[in-house]
């Protein structure tokens, strides 16, 4: 609120940004090109509430118009006419109007459609290749088929089935449209008729063609994209990922092949060399906050909003084990020893909770209370006889063996250095702070980011670079030694929330809020220390 929307042209071939437009408040709610690519329309979010037309070649506003009348809603969805740059039409909350550009005095007109007492909020809208009609989905489920020249309804459809997108219409006038319950369907344009459907996980969200309509892609809610040929209108899965924020991402202690990542709902694996699915594990309604990979690999452990830590079998995704009431306030970090015997876990309430795990059940060990708020952040040492716990409370972090050190920040990530005579931490105050293990006394602060939170870090291997990610989505690769920044990657849409190096330097891989895993190249080689006799 109180801030302008930026629309971006791009120039597709040139791969850079051809224009900036700002003048829409808040947000822009959709876009839409004329025909011959003269005209841009673009319409603003409820707080904004107008529509504007764009000269693409001035890169400036023509004219613009409170999108709909003040008696109706905000409107939702615009689409520009295929044969006439002058002629557009929006729709939204009981509003469906036809525009028309008057160049010469700058103005835009608006005719509203006419469809008697019904009372529907369009969706979207698609416009045949012809423009005679226009075909509007609404949340009610109907599609109405409306007259573009004269905006009067023709048709409204169909009784039994409902749709809510209306993706795409192919050449022969037959269409694509699409459910809120997963539902993919070819339909005839005359009546609405079904004439080939397929059943999709969760919500249609999109629709796209593939050249002259023989093949087409369709997403939906569970961020999935799914690949359809005309003749036999099966669903093959092509891309998946997680409709939610990742909340960890988990790599096998010496492989770099495989990486696991949790959200809401769920645990996957993949493979690090190309984006594919291995393996889904599935908790509907819960959400992980935190996972581990034993140094075995012969289980997974999890920690689960619901106060329960689950172990499944990475190979076939099985239940294995679960401890009941492990935080009543949810288990939000977890960490396991490499002998693969006990794991360390945090909650909500601040408490370290150490478990034994053997064939027939597990054991609590040791409570620790020193924490009062949330833990985030749990590294065991290699010996197995340490750890190290990190907390959003009054910015403190402990070991089992040394006394509790403070520090002005709230921290969201440590690590330990591989030769284990230092630990890293980072939080709110956006730096990254190096600690001597054995005194527990600061050694140094580096500035760390110049806005928000730095939510994770990792080091790699060998110990002389270290990752980290935060509130200002940036991946920043560091010199362990130096303290400085050699590398800045910037592609997340979110607040990154997990970082990690593979243990061949290669490959660094990192989530954030809005769902994306992203794999990037490590820009320096591995360094191997020469043995000495």
């Amino acid at each position: 609120m109180g801030f302008k929307a930026m629309i971006i042209i791009w120039d597709y071939a040139q791969r850079t940004i051809y224009a900036q437009l700002l003048l829409h408040k808040t947000k822009v709610e959709a876009l839409s090109f004329s025909p011959n690519d003269k005209y841009l329309v673009s319409l603003g979010g409820q707080d904004d509430g107008s529509i504007v037309v764009w000269n693409i070649e001035t890169k400036q506003a023509i004219c613009g118009s409170p999108a709909s009348s003040p008696s109706a809603g905000h409107c939702l969805a615009v689409e520009c006419s295929n044969t006439n740059d002058n002629i557009f039409v929006c729709g939204g909350s009981e509003t469906l109007r036809v525009w028309e550009l008057d160049l010469p005095n700058r103005k835009i007109r608006p005719t509203a459609c006419q469809i008697g007492k019904m009372k529907r909020n369009v969706k979207c809208i698609e416009i045949e290749a012809n423009d005679q009609f226009m075909y509007c989905g609404t949340s009610s489920g109907d599609i109405m088929k409306i007259k573009l020249k004269t905006g009067f309804l023709s048709y409204c459809g169909p009784v039994k089935a409902k749709y809510s997108l209306v993706g795409q219409i192919l050449k022969s006038g037959d269409l694509l449209v699409g459910s809120g319950s997963g539902t993919f369907t070819l339909c005839s344009s005359t009546n609405f008729k079904t004439l080939k459907n397929v059943q999709l996980e969760k919500g249609v969200t999109s629709i796209a063609l593939r050249g002259e309509g023989k093949e087409f892609f369709v997403g939906t809610e569970a961020a999935q994209m799914y690949r359809l040929s005309y003749t036999d209108f099966k669903a093959e899965l092509i891309s998946t990922s997680h409709s939610s924020a990742v909340n960890e991402i988990a790599i096998p202690l010496g492989i770099s092949e495989l990486f696991a990542t949790c959200s809401q709902d769920d645990i996957r694996l993949w493979r690090t060399d190309k984006p594919k699915e291995l393996l889904r594990i599935t908790v509907l309604n819960m959400t992980c906050n935190s996972l581990h990979i034993m140094a075995d690999g012969h289980c997974i452990i999890s920690a689960w909003n619901d106060g329960k830590i689950r172990v499944f079998a990475p190979e076939s995704g099985q239940l294995m084990h679960i401890i009941h009431d492990a935080d009543k306030m949810g288990v939000t970090a977890i960490a396991g020893t490499r002998d693969c015997k006990r794991i360390v876990s945090g909650g909500g309430k601040g408490q370290v909770r150490a478990w034994e795990l053997h064939i027939r059940g597990h054991r609590l060990l040791e409570t620790m209370k020193e924490h009062k708020a949330t833990v985030t952040c749990i590294k065991i040492k290699s010996d197995d006889n340490e750890c190290v716990t990190a907390s959003c409370d009054v910015a403190h972090f402990q070991t089992q063996t040394h006394p509790l050190v403070i520090a002005n920040t709230l921290f969201r990530s440590v690590c330990y250095h591989p030769e284990e005579y230092q630990i890293i931490t980072s939080g709110t105050d956006r730096k990254v702070a190096y600690w001597d293990v054995y005194e527990g006394s600061a050694i140094r602060e580096v500035e760390g980011a110049q806005s928000g939170a730095i939510n994770c870090m990792h080091i790699s291997q060998d110990g002389t670079h270290f990752v980290t990610g935060g509130d200002d989505k940036l991946v920043k690769v560091w010199d362990y030694m130096d303290g400085t920044v050699t590398h800045v990657g910037a592609a997340h849409g979110g607040s990154i929330t997990s970082i990690k190096v593979c243990s061949n330097n290669r490959i660094i891989v990192s989530t954030s809020t809005d769902g994306a895993i992203l794999r990037w190249r490590f820009p320096h080689p591995l360094k191997l220390k020469k043995m000495t006799l």
